[in-house]
């Protein structure tokens, strides 16, 4: 199974989609709901070429790599046929409102594991789904980023932190591979399988934050290793 690759670069991203450096929000969006039609597996596309697709459209939603905050909403001079949704409804599933091109108001209930590209009918109407960064969390194809500041020391010596995540606070343990290279990943606590779709993953980026606290457990040991060299 191929995996969405951080490293994708601005510019490959932009080649995928045929879109350059100039191209506004919505001249993305067109780009990448034509892309992802002609890549779609149900379509008769390639999964990993889709998986790609997605993954483009997703990193130049979040160009500088690290920054998970969503821009604000330029104002659009005509309604789009898509549907944009937050990580948490892409999760869990729930009721959304939409407007159609028409103005017509309507409510619509989404099932858990929605990807970006998906589509979904309602009011007569097919809708593409789009997954916006929100609250700090972003998407990419299967898997939920976020960003943790942790103490300096735990990022040296590694350690257990609790964090909040979309899916609720969570134990998280940081061996010192995941602490060398600023990143953790929990095992299977991404979008929920969906279809062909396997679960994804949580990933985390530690940013080590000065004035935090160590961890509990980094303190005790701390404090241990000091008593049995006195």
């Amino acid at each position: 199974m191929t995996r969405p690759a951080p490293e994708l670069s601005l510019k490959y991203a932009r080649e995928l989609l045929g879109v350059s450096s100039a191209s506004t929000p919505a001249e993305v969006r067109r780009a990448f709901r034509e892309a992802a039609k002609r890549a779609h597996p149900d379509a008769g596309g390639d999964e990993d070429h889709f998986r790609q697709v997605v993954d483009a459209y997703q990193r130049l939603q979040d160009p500088l790599g690290e920054r998970f905050v969503q821009a604000p909403a330029r104002a659009r001079p005509t309604p789009e046929p898509d549907l944009e949704i937050t990580p948490q409804l892409a999760l869990e599933g729930g009721d959304v409102d939409h407007r159609l091109p028409d103005g017509q108001l309507i409510r619509i209930s989404l099932p858990p594991g929605l990807r970006s590209g998906d589509k979904v009918r309602a009011a007569g109407s097919e809708l593409c789904v789009y997954i916006r960064a929100h609250d700090g969390v972003l998407v990419r194809g299967d898997d939920l980023w976020m960003t943790a500041k942790v103490a300096p020391g735990l990022l040296k010596k590694g350690g257990r932190i609790t964090l909040e995540t979309p899916i609720g606070r969570r134990s998280v343990w940081i061996d010192s591979k995941a602490a060398e290279r600023g990143l953790v990943r929990v095992e299977g606590e991404g979008l929920p399988a969906s279809g062909r779709r396997p679960a994804g993953h949580l990933f985390v980026r530690l940013t080590a934050t000065a004035g935090l606290a160590d961890s509990a457990a980094l303190a005790l040991l701390r404090r241990f290793a000091a008593a049995w060299a006195a």
